[in-house]
């Protein structure tokens, strides 16, 4: 891809509230403007080299699915329009342009809100070891990337920058913030999950897993930051899907898989990526967006 990748922002007289592993977020008052750089990161760690285009795929996927899945769940989105957006941000439009949100301020939940509908990495170690997957028992036989009978809502915790998120379950979850928003937010993160499925299914993308995060805005429970993106979920190509063996697919497990045979040991720094591996990730996302809003 040709066009300039943007490692990171650095917009003077907006406030920079922090920087996430791929998002640079900024408080704007009333609002938040949250925008995708073309980070990568794999195993909690920040490459240094970019994914050109990377960002402005990601927020073009996550507005997608905000809109297809609004009937759900209300999200935090104010807007997509850089015109729209506070005079102070107007210097930055261009940069802005594509990549951006502008965001309600919800106070973010501490639990990551992740759905498996397929055995796969860390549930599939957790099912090998002890035949569970967050407190779910799952029934004997079950091989890499086996489709479940039902999809399973395992929560993890919420690492800091370069740590790791541990899986918990449910109970520990409701620990964290609740029963009663525990339960809605159990619901809502399969029901939403379910509805995504079948429309990326029509589409020929499995959704194997994913993770969504939510909000409070007013006491209401809000969708918020990306959905549904390939860096918050695994899509596999369903036309090629084989169970007993790790799919191909239209995320940055290009990345990992590249990573995981050079033997690194999962802490910074990261090891260099290939100008190949960068350009075909590059392409992967590309293709997930040209599909799923074709």
């Amino acid at each position: 891809m040709s066009e300039h990748a943007l490692l990171q922002t650095d917009f003077p007289g907006l406030n920079l509230k922090g920087r996430g592993k791929v998002r640079d977020i900024y408080d704007l008052g009333d609002a938040l403007l949250i925008v995708a750089t073309d980070r990568l990161s794999a195993f909690d760690v920040v490459m240094a080299e970019p994914i050109p285009g990377k960002g402005r795929v990601l927020t073009q996927i996550t507005a997608y699915w905000l809109k297809v899945l609004a009937d759900i769940v209300p999200n935090h989105l104010i807007s997509l329009n850089p015109d729209e957006y506070p005079a102070a941000c107007r210097p930055y439009r261009d940069d802005l342009l594509g990549r951006s949100m502008l965001v309600k301020k919800a106070k973010v939940l501490p639990i990551e809100c992740i759905v498996r509908g397929y055995l796969t990495g860390s549930g599939l170690k957790d099912y090998q070891a002890a035949g569970m997957v967050s407190g779910h028992r799952l029934p004997e036989g079950l091989v890499e990337s086996s489709r479940l009978e039902k999809p399973l809502f395992t929560p993890s915790t919420k690492a800091e920058m370069g740590q790791h998120d541990e899986n918990i379950s449910v109970d520990e979850a409701r620990g964290m913030i609740g029963g009663d928003l525990a339960e809605k937010v159990e619901a809502v993160s399969l029901a939403l999950y379910e509805k995504a499925r079948q429309v990326a299914e029509a589409k020929g993308i499995i959704v194997a897993d994913t993770k969504f995060e939510f909000g409070l805005f007013d006491g209401e429970l809000m969708l918020v930051d990306e959905v549904l993106t390939p860096d918050s979920s695994r899509f596999w190509p369903k036309d090629q899907y084989q169970p007993g063996r790790v799919q191909p697919s239209f995320d940055k497990q290009y990345v990992r898989d590249y990573l995981e045979a050079l033997g690194w040991k999962k802490t910074p720094p990261p090891p260099p990526l290939p100008a190949e591996v960068i350009r075909r990730t590059s392409e992967k996302y590309e293709e997930a967006l040209r599909l799923l809003t074709a």
